[in-house]
């Protein structure tokens, strides 16, 4: 498996678009993207726990309940939630981009992101719609990328190519995400393309298992969003066997899928708002996977370890407490710390209890960039992996103003 360039323009037969359409009143950036298929796909979401949901999920839910899909329309800058005509505006947003595809609306993934419960107007789709279908392309990604974003700064992007049943066969991905992240979906919106060739079914079944994995482990402030979605659209454009059932050329695909989604939960985890460190955190030894995955999430989302972070500080006792009130099933006796990074590492605790550790060298090592927890509570096979951000003034100066 290599890693390519191309995002969501990496597999065969899929092209995207990015254009300003009027809904942020920055006029510099992208506010609305395009991703289309030129094949009908077989199509696999998973969307926000969240009892308060955009409008764009219930359309997007009931077009693609058949399994099948051909494009992504997606607006930044309004989330299209908590509005009176918000079933209206997504359902005519699909219909423009229907007839502008000149394919069935039905086929039309409708996502939003940004502000909740402002005001949306149909205008700016029906003047931006068809000016993104005209300028499809394959080099759209960066276009289109950009059309999602909100607060992130960085566009996220990660495609794979592999072989599967002597075919090569590319998954490519986009991400947007840096605010109200926290494990419970595949967090914010993200979209995955390829041209493998597999039902609907074991698309996703592949998918909601792997964001089980990837991105229900990321946290940057605790909030889960009222918007997030990922789809995955796939064409079979690579002239692969069909993939129906759990087969050597379904793990195969499995494994290129979860590459491209552990990359973008590293992407957004790193973009955190305000973040200025990733923070990886890997449990080992617990009774089986949901332990140690309830011990990773719970470390990485604590904010005084966040805090500790930001800070360099060795404060190893703020990992030990988040696994505490976790309610993971461990025996606190057993835990062990270790803090990585490329600059070293250093132990710093051993069966629950503190060691003797070089301050300094331990502020060297959570100076860098990106920091490693390596946790170890027994001595199973089982692991899991999280991912988060340090927590920074200048998360407190984002949200403080978001709004206005």
């Amino acid at each position: 498996m290599n890693y390519i360039e191309g995002g969501v323009c990496a597999a065969t037969g899929f092209k995207a678009a990015g254009t300003h359409c009027g809904i942020r009143k920055n006029r510099s950036k992208n506010d609305l993207a395009l991703i289309f298929s030129e094949k009908r796909a077989a199509a696999a979401a998973v969307y926000t726990q969240n009892l308060v949901k955009g409008a764009p999920i219930a359309v997007t839910k009931k077009n693609i309940a058949d399994g099948y899909a051909q494009a992504v329309i997606v607006n930044s800058g309004n989330a299209n939630t908590c509005n009176a005509n918000g079933i209206y505006i997504a359902e005519e947003t699909a219909r423009i981009t229907g007839n502008a595809l000149s394919i069935p609306e039905s086929d039309v993934i409708v996502a939003s992101t940004g502000v909740i419960g402002q005001p949306m107007f149909i205008e700016p789709f029906e003047a931006g719609v068809p000016v993104l279908a005209k300028t499809l392309s394959k080099d759209g990604n960066d276009e289109a990328t950009e059309g999602i974003m909100t607060t992130d700064t960085v566009k996220k992007a990660v495609a794979v190519e592999l072989e599967i049943g002597g075919k090569t066969v590319r998954i490519g991905g986009i991400a947007k995400g840096s605010g109200m992240i926290h494990p419970n979906m595949a967090t914010m919106l993200v979209f995955i393309t390829s041209d493998c060739s597999i039902t609907p079914e074991m698309l996703q079944k592949a998918l909601s298992d792997i964001v089980k994995k990837t991105f229900n482990m990321i946290s940057v402030d605790g909030d889960t969003s009222t918007n997030d979605m990922c789809t995955v659209l796939a064409n079979g454009l690579a002239g692969n066997e069909t993939i129906t059932e759990e087969s050597e050329d379904y793990f195969e695909f499995y494994k290129g899928l979860y590459a491209v989604m552990e990359g973008l939960s590293r992407k957004i985890a790193s973009d955190g708002e305000g973040a200025t460190k990733l923070l990886e955190c890997v449990v080992k030894g617990g009774k089986d996977y949901e332990t140690c995955a309830i011990c990773a999430k719970s470390v990485i989302s604590s904010s005084l370890f966040k805090a500790a972070m930001f800070g360099a500080d060795a404060n190893w006792g703020r990992v030990l407490c988040a696994i505490g009130y976790s309610g993971a099933d461990v025996d606190v006796t057993k835990v062990s710390i270790t803090f990585r990074s490329k600059a070293g590492k250093v132990d710093v605790c051993r069966d629950g209890f503190g060691i003797d550790f070089s301050e300094e060298l331990a502020k060297y090592v959570l100076s860098e960039k990106e920091i490693m927890i390596d946790i170890s509570v027994g001595d199973s096979d089982f692991s899991a992996k999280a991912f988060g951000c340090d927590l920074t003034y200048d998360y407190v100066k984002i949200n403080g103003d978001y709004r206005t």
